[in-house]
């Protein structure tokens, strides 16, 4: 990644530790560091030192007697523990996942801030808990304190450990011994490249040079200046820094991500290397032939088992990713097997430390369950362990469901009972005639409509429906605190009103999620109730959450404050059901146990047996005609000008090219004062000019709020299988007016670079989140980078898939990965604080997700694009787009006029 800095000296050095002294040290002036929002300068002198000035305090140390007590042995490791040094970036979790199946124990995974240098020497020489360190990639740059934490004296005073640095931490490598980091001779961030390398065993197996099949994929804006690596290191792996190609344009060559099968290469052995660096002529060959006109992509230390590679080996496109990965296993087996071999024996029959810390590590949860010895030995099991660990970010409590339901406290236990109509949905007019004839009178005040207007190749296929009603039924509206521009500790204003129009407030410590992560643990049901729907919805919370929300999941602050609630979600009791793929129409009850059963589905059941197709209601008619546009009427006016947007740009490519992101979600919001206004009209007329198949109208009457919605894009759904899906959608290009022209713009969007850099890296970014919660090797991507077209736009879509673990709450799965990828950038929290200084106003519900969350603890949720918010007499659009480092400002605002274009028209028709 870069540096904090606008500009980048050649000589930045930076060392954090204080109790680090060596002989003549060296000492030199950096440029100074501004971070986003001012959250630190560092304008003083700064020390470096070479590893060669800290042998002395290193030899006869006890660290060095620690490791070395033991004789050799040739006894294989049965697991790889590993330490998971996250940079807070957005691919760490891509890393675990894969160390997880190669290693046969996930990893523990600790941010760079998070253990002090007492922790890790405790863990590593006291307690033999970790066999190797991995440090992560990460946004900024070694030379920042902030970015980096405790990786530099991690490389520094870890000697003795197997150590492999990725991206940043590769640059941490480099920089900590000497090496300066500079900008690359050219930013690449969701590109590949060709890699060649010497045969290090690092790259056992694995081919080499043009041609050879081994392309990688890079995240990153600088790298270590090859002319000035220190004798310590030795370069193992180049990319010319010229060469660069797109994902689809990898595959066109017949190469596949990932690809094992063996191919013949030249391979130049360690043994040979290691001769050539006793003798010099190594060191003197690779810069006088290779250096100076290709980047550097690894290195390794001379004497320490410290490695780094600079591109991104977990990348879901990057080929030999896993050999790469699998092959460091075998590099720390080989080293412990030669040093200590009674270890080995006894680490392959317990956890040693690794036991009691990750056992430390959980217990506070289990104790409150069940203090048996049972349940202790049962949270020693890997793949338990791998839950707590991927979401202590969260403070996900895992016990918590059972903690409910042991207590009695609030628990509902809830009855469904459903009536299915075969094929009648085409013969009542389908989908709209039902709505309107339904829930459509009184301005359709307090109703809701998930509606898959767009059922084409298999998109979508029910619809759910309802308004108010039912002995449950209730509308929760949550406002955070105002805390702008300052760090954000949760909290936020709850107000839930019944069907009878009782009221209750409350203030929410913990936030929202945390509300509806109890209210839906709370929940007793029995499967056979809904056992032969082929849907995952029977009742429960249907509404939208906000953008701001972020401050919930992990982002510092909200510096605009909404207009509209933070959240706002219907408890619907009564729904009705479209099954857009057979026609047939479900109409379900929810009550709670032992209450009398309500009429609705008699009523509602007599009122759908009437309908006729015939009887489409005059609001409908009126929507047939083609919309046009008085010149009288007044404008969308933006929150920036053209001028200002470009400027936005410009500024977010400044910090792509500083490393501080490698993508940003860049938005802005259209507006437009309104009279009245018929919103369920405009919603009609725009499902029917801009259909698709995650579209929803949300109407919440005391709040004067209507959301007409025609998103093409899935956040996230979880299945009642414990299936997890995302769908981003990253590239988006106009449809064209002759079937030729048409596909010739659907051939561009598919092949363009610049598209494909966008949607990888947010696949990337997407499997992370996943990665978070999912068991360990069932994330994978079925569907990368499809072109979908619609009514006015070609998008690029990928499918993003994996297995919830079972000790993942539903709630803390959206937790996890919100707000999505696609609206924030990678990676993502650093983008957030990136976007939160640029942009000029709240985005509101804009970025956020519509959907549901089942009482089953199912959900299905929306990204908030394409949307027309109507809020106490304003109708606002929220559209952008992901800058990248080959955008082009003038084209990114172009793109942002044509994604608000269909929904701006639907609003000066209505209006």
């Amino acid at each position: 990644m870069a540096l904090c800095s606008s500009s980048i000296s050649s000589e930045l050095k930076c060392c954090c530790f204080d109790n680090l002294r060596g002989k003549n040290p060296s000492f030199n002036e950096p440029n100074q560091f501004l971070r986003i929002g001012d959250c630190y300068s560092n304008k003083g002198r700064v020390q470096v030192q070479a590893s060669s000035q800290l042998s002395g305090h290193l030899e006869g140390s006890f660290m060095e007697k620690k490791r070395l007590q033991e004789p050799p042995s040739h006894g294989k490791l049965e697991f790889v523990r590993t330490l998971l040094i996250d940079n807070y970036d957005s691919y760490t979790y891509n890393i675990y996942q894969e160390l997880s199946t190669i290693n046969g124990v996930p990893p523990v995974v600790v941010r760079n801030d998070e253990w002090t240098w007492r922790d890790i020497c405790r863990y590593l020489y006291e307690e033999n808990a970790f066999d190797n360190i991995v440090i992560s990639p990460g946004p900024g740059s070694p030379a920042c304190p902030e970015d980096i934490g405790i990786c530099l004296r991690v490389l520094l005073e870890c000697w003795d450990v197997p150590i492999l640095g990725v991206c940043l931490g590769h640059q941490a490598l480099g920089y900590v011994h000497g090496a300066d980091i500079v900008h690359a001779p050219e930013t690449v961030h969701g590109r590949l490249s060709e890699i060649e390398h010497n045969g290090d065993r690092l790259f056992h197996d694995i081919p080499s040079g043009q041609n050879s099949g081994f392309k990688v994929v890079r995240y990153h804006s600088l790298i270590i200046d090859a002319d000035s690596l220190p004798k310590e290191l030795i370069p193992i792996a180049w990319s010319n820094s010229a060469d660069g190609f797109s994902y689809l344009g990898t595959l066109q060559s017949g190469e596949i991500p990932d690809a094992y099968e063996s191919q013949s290469r030249q391979k130049i052995l360690l043994s040979d290397i290691s001769t050539q660096i006793k003798n010099g002529s190594y060191r003197h060959s690779i810069y006088s032939n290779r250096m100076r006109r290709e980047v550097l992509m690894g290195i390794m230390h001379s004497t320490r088992p410290h490695y780094g590679v600079q591109f991104h080996p977990e990348s879901i496109a990057t080929c030999y990713g896993s050999k790469i990965l699998r092959n460091f296993r075998e590099i720390t087996e080989d080293y412990w097997k030669r040093l200590r071999s009674p270890f080995v024996k006894e680490r392959n029959v317990h956890y040693t430390g690794a036991e009691s810390l990750l056992l430390r590590e959980i217990t506070r949860t289990s104790r409150s369950v069940n203090n048996s010895d049972e349940l202790g030995r049962e949270a020693l099991r890997p793949r338990q362990l791998f839950c707590d660990l991927g979401d202590r970010r969260f403070g996900i409590q895992h016990s918590r469901r059972f903690e409910i339901q042991r207590s009695g406290i609030g628990v509902k236990c809830l009855k469904l009972t459903w009536r299915k109509f075969d094929h009648l949905a085409s013969t009542v007019g389908g989908a709209r005639n039902i709505f309107c004839e339904l829930f459509g009178n009184n301005k359709a005040e307090n109703t809701f409509w998930l509606d898959s207007s767009s059922t084409e190749k298999g998109r979508a296929r029910f619809s759910f429906m309802g308004g108010k009603g039912g002995s449950l039924w209730k509308q929760v509206t949550f406002r955070l605190s105002d805390q702008s521009d300052v760090k954000f500790t949760s909290g936020g204003h709850l107000l839930i009103e019944d069907a009878e129009g009782s009221i209750e407030r409350a203030y929410l410590e913990e936030g929202f999620f945390d509300f509806l992560d109890k209210e839906l643990l709370s929940f007793h049901h029995e499967k056979k109730d809904y056992e032969g729907l082929p849907f995952d919805f029977y009742g429960g919370y249907i509404g939208y959450i906000g953008y701001n929300l972020k401050v919930e999941c992990g982002a510092s602050s909200n510096h605009h404050k909404s207009r509209t609630p933070d959240a706002c979600f219907f408890f619907a009791d009564n729904v009705v059901v479209i099954d857009h793929l057979y026609d047939d129409v479900y109409i379900l009850s929810l009550n709670e146990e032992n209450t009398p059963m309500s009429t609705w589905l008699d009523a509602t059941e007599q009122k759908l047996i009437g309908l006729r197709a015939s009887s489409t209601r005059q609001l409908e008619e009126q929507n047939l005609h083609a919309p046009t546009v008085s010149r009288n009427k007044s404008a969308f006016i933006s929150e920036v000008s053209r001028e200002d947007y470009v400027n936005n740009v410009e500024n977010c490519l400044k910090y792509i090219k500083d490393g501080e992101s490698y993508e940003l979600c860049l938005t802005t919001q259209l507006r437009k004062r309104i009279g009245e206004i018929d919103s369920l009209g405009l919603y009609l007329h725009l499902r029917e000019k801009n259909p698709a198949p995650y579209a929803a109208w949300l109407s919440f009457s005391k709040e004067d709020l209507c959301i007409c919605c025609s998103s093409p894009e899935r956040f996230l759904r979880l299945d009642k299988n414990d299936l997890l899906e995302a769908k981003p959608i990253k590239g988006t290009i106009a449809r064209g007016s002759t079937p030729e022209e048409d596909e010739q713009l659907k051939l561009q969007l598919q092949y363009s670079e610049k598209d494909q850099a966008e949607n990888l890296m947010i696949v990337d970014l997407l499997r992370n989140d996943l990665g978070c919660v999912c068991e360990p090797g069932s994330v994978h991507v079925p569907n990368l980078m499809d072109v979908e077209s619609y009514a006015t736009v070609h998008t690029m879509v990928s499918t993003i898939c994996g297995k919830k673990h079972s000790n993942v709450s539903a709630v803390n799965c959206v937790r996890v990965a919100f707000p999505g990828g696609s609206m924030t950038g990678a990676p993502k929290l650093r983008s957030m604080e990136i976007l939160e200084s640029i942009e000029s106003c709240s985005r509101g519900i804009y970025s956020g997700s519509i959907g549901y969350f089942s009482y089953n603890r199912t959900f299905d949720l929306n990204i908030v694009i394409r949307t027309v918010v109507i809020h106490e007499g304003e109708a606002s659009i929220g559209a952008g787009g992901a800058i990248v480092a080959l955008s082009n400002p003038e084209d990114e605002y172009e793109e942002m006029i044509l994604k608000s274009s269909a929904s701006a028209k639907a609003v000066m028709y209505f209006d």
